[in-house]
């Protein structure tokens, strides 16, 4: 979750089922976003009880998958509207109906809006395929298997201004969404390339291919470190290991994904949050809605941030971050060191996201496109003494993935970070938090003529 949070406080294994309330005590957003997280937790394990991994109502079971030509006369997929729960997430693929304005006084009544169509693959809403891109284009060979993949990302007023309360000028809560995605996976990636195998031979070879996609083997430690230049103990308390003056909740998330040696990380000691959303784009230079609340949360040259939008959001591809050059304070723009590779598309809402790693800083090594490479089996200072450790992982596996990451809490008043560790005091090897993706079959394209319905049903009887 890129949001401005205190910490994280929800563990499903610890068992809780409610958070309870005091009186007189301090109300913290984790309090509030742990009992939402357990609601959700509890509720999505009771569907998957009852519908299994995944499946839809009998007679409104959206995402039916039908052939089409689309535009430019590439192919393409209709997606039928209705619901499906994927791991007990609901994806709901109706279609809404669009608006009608008001006309004018002296103009005739506006007709009805036609009955909304089916998505289809190249306008599905959070899909944002590109017919100009090769592999975003359907497989051209028979057969291919249709799958959805779902996956669930905040928003916050960069993203979607409606968010924002007018009245007080500034944003309140994030949002979280549901991403769906109907994706298309060639046969031989499935090791199924018979047209006419079983229904049951599909669904066991998808199965195996999404749970090679789930598993994440990247895992990471942190600690707080005392340094040896450390600082004034008048400030700080003098066996602090965690050196910083203020809270912080730390987000390593890694960039590139791959091996241990193509990998690359950042990180942010304000989870990501600090955003700055952009009105406009000349070359390298991006005008700004805003330049920063105060010194802790403004841009400063030397900075890396990310040019970000809903599209490269739901993507996940990663583009190289860029470096703020120069600093342009009475007309709020600055200059980036390149200019952005997703080009400006307002529609989309862009924004730069501020990571607060910097060049050849307390890191004493060249970063690779303004991230951090992966460096396992030893402990890496991010800074204020927090630090990182990355498990080695397998050359052969999957490695590390795009988007994955780890939040690491550091308190002031303990002088240290807040970490699980064993018995004797060691940082355990953790898992990424997220990003947590689920995925279902939805059809076999085995010819031109003939589909086969993956989906699952169910009903009251």
């Amino acid at each position: 979750m890129h949001a401005d949070l205190s910490r994280i406080s929800f563990r499903p294994e610890r068992g809780y089922s409610a958070v309870v309330a005091q009186q007189g005590r301090v109300q913290l957003d984790a309090d509030t976003n742990e009992q939402i997280l357990t609601q959700l937790h509890q509720q999505r394990i009771t569907l998957t009880d009852l519908i299994g991994q995944h499946g839809g109502p009998d007679g409104a079971a959206g995402f039916k998958i039908g052939r089409m030509t689309g535009r430019h006369g590439l192919d393409d997929l209709s997606i039928g509207g209705g619901r499906y729960y994927v791991n007990g997430i609901l994806c709901d693929a109706h279609r809404p109906a669009p608006g009608v304005g008001v006309p004018d006084e002296n103009e005739p009544p506006l007709p009805e809006p036609e009955p909304p169509e089916s998505w289809t693959y190249w306008d599905q809403p959070d899909g944002f395929r590109n017919p100009e891109k090769p592999g975003d284009r359907l497989p051209s060979e028979l057969p291919y298997l249709v799958y959805l993949k779902v996956w669930e990302r905040v928003v916050t007023a960069a993203e979607d201004p409606e968010l924002r309360e007018v009245a007080l000028g500034a944003e309140t809560s994030a949002r979280l969404k549901v991403v769906w995605q109907v994706l298309a996976l060639p046969a031989s990636e499935l090791r199924v390339t018979n047209a006419d195998a079983p229904v049951e031979a599909i669904q066991g070879a998808f199965d195996e291919w999404a749970g090679k996609q789930a598993y994440k083997p990247a895992r990471l430690a942190a600690r707080a470190q005392r340094p040896d230049d450390t600082d004034d103990p008048c400030a700080l308390r003098p066996d602090a290991r965690y050196r910083g003056p203020e809270n912080q909740l730390y987000r390593v998330e890694i960039h590139d994904g791959g091996s241990a040696a193509e990998a690359t990380f950042k990180w942010s000691r304000e989870n990501g949050s600090v955003v700055f959303g952009v009105d406009d784009l000349d070359g390298t230079w991006a005008s700004l809605a805003s330049l920063g609340g105060d010194t802790k949360l403004d841009l400063d040259v030397g900075d890396h941030v990310e040019f970000v939008d809903t599209a490269y959001t739901s993507r996940r591809e990663p583009q190289p971050l860029l470096r703020v050059e120069e600093l342009d304070l009475p007309e709020r723009r600055v200059r980036l060191s390149a200019e952005p590779a997703i080009g400006f598309r307002p529609e989309f809402h862009p924004f730069l996201r501020r990571w607060d790693q910097r060049e050849n800083g307390h890191l004493g090594r060249p970063m690779r496109g303004g991230a951090i490479p992966v460096d396992e089996g030893r402990w890496i200072h991010l800074e204020d003494g927090v630090e990182v450790f990355f498990n080695p992982t397998d050359p052969q596996g999957p490695g590390y993935r795009s988007g994955d990451h780890w939040i690491v809490a550091a308190r002031a008043a303990t002088g240290d970070v807040q970490w699980p560790t064993d018995r004797a005091g060691r940082p355990l090897l953790e898992p990424a938090i997220g990003v947590a993706e689920h995925y279902a079959p939805l059809a076999w394209v085995a010819s031109d003529q003939k589909i086969v319905d993956l989906r699952m049903t169910f009903g009251l009887t």
